[in-house]
């Protein structure tokens, strides 16, 4: 089974949140079966930037280097969304590299 941890720095849980980002990281894990696990945190930054302030960091356990994503955006939701696709493309690198041995 694959697990998903989740870590909160300064910023309360919420169960929805950790329900969207399981979604999101299970479509990961559908697709590459190698994954072993997922650390997803949170946490806020101080800035007079109103686009940024939420982060969202997600950390991928797999054969080789883990693979990892942080974005900042004005909801953690839209940082999640962000940290997937960057993962996805990381995924699609590895991927590539793994099949090609």
């Amino acid at each position: 089974m694959k697990t998903i941890l989740f870590k909160y720095d300064g910023v309360s849980s919420s169960e929805s949140l950790e329900t969207y980002a399981k979604e999101k990281i299970e479509k990961l894990f559908t697709r590459n079966d190698f994954l072993v696990r997922a650390d997803v945190f949170f946490k806020t930054e101080n800035t007079s930037n109103t686009d940024t302030g939420m982060i969202a960091a997600i950390r991928l356990s797999a054969p080789g280097p883990r693979l990892y994503a942080e974005a900042s955006k004005s909801n953690f939701r839209a940082a999640l969304s962000e940290c997937v696709d960057q993962l996805r493309q990381q995924l699609a690198k590895r991927t590539e590299i793994l099949k090609s041995y």
